[in-house]
């Protein structure tokens, strides 16, 4: 569905990815995991445009999105959240949905100043969205507080449903339960698996390894941005080469 084909990105001296493949398949959660460093949020970068490869291409459904701007990335239906979680802390929850739903509008300016049918249209669409999105998230009933109001962990499911609320195709989660302690990391890894089920293609990066061997399908591992290892959890938790790069050396049962 998306794949990463010989990808390079330098920055001067600095190799932050270096001639990186993999693929992400339709309907799996892919992981990529690493020690701090290792080029994993780059890879985010790179894929959704942010960052520009120095090498290499991306495809999204056999599409050639290398280098594309963001906002191209989106319109081929991915989407991603950040490690800081980025929300409109001055709006009401459902604002901040509805101002993720509206990439999609093509209403224009004089349908917007004028307030026409057509606007009125899309508002409402824009609300139904983001109140099935938020019952998705299990928000519902706090549609119309503030930001500030939530949790660590309600911020958390907010900003993955903004990546949500337009239906991608993939969704890029960087650090989804960082900074969560564990019950609440159990709530949110249980999201994951219901954003899967329900037709999303998952690609995360975490820290939390207890965590990713049991959500994902299959892990890549990166380290001073090359991939050391790739398969189920099982094959990378018994790799030597993941064993060196996070413990520094080799380690016996």
């Amino acid at each position: 569905m998306l794949r990463v084909e010989s990808v390079t990105k330098r920055f001067q001296g600095l190799v932050a990815v270096q001639d990186l493949s993999f693929e992400i398949i339709k309907g799996e959660i892919l992981a990529i995991i690493g020690p701090n460093g290792a080029g994993k949020s780059t890879v985010f970068n790179l894929i959704t445009g942010t960052l520009k490869p120095t090498s290499g291409q991306i495809f999204i459904n056999e599409l050639d999105i290398t280098g594309a701007w963001p906002h191209q990335v989106a319109s081929k239906g991915i989407s991603r959240t950040f490690q800081t979680t980025s929300l409109f802390d001055q709006l009401r929850v459902i604002d901040n949905l509805m101002i993720g739903y509206k990439w999609r509008t093509k209403l224009g300016f004089w349908n917007t100043l004028f307030h026409t049918p057509r606007w009125k249209a899309h508002q409402a669409e824009t609300y139904q969205r983001a109140m099935e999105t938020l019952k998705f998230l299990g928000l519902a009933e706090k549609h119309d507080q503030f930001v500030p109001a939530l949790s660590q962990e309600e911020q958390k499911r907010l900003a993955i449903g903004i990546a949500l609320v337009c239906k991608p195709q993939v969704l890029l989660l960087d650090e989804p339960t960082g900074g969560l302690i564990q019950e609440e990391t159990d709530r949110v890894t249980d999201l994951i698996r219901r954003v899967r089920e329900q037709g999303t293609t998952v690609c995360l990066i975490e820290h939390k390894m207890q965590m990713i061997m049991g959500v994902a399908d299959r892990i890549v591992v990166l380290n001073y941005g090359k991939k050391i290892s790739e398969g189920s959890p099982a094959e990378v938790q018994s790799d030597q080469a993941v064993i060196e790069a996070y413990l520094g050396g080799e380690v016996h049962a």
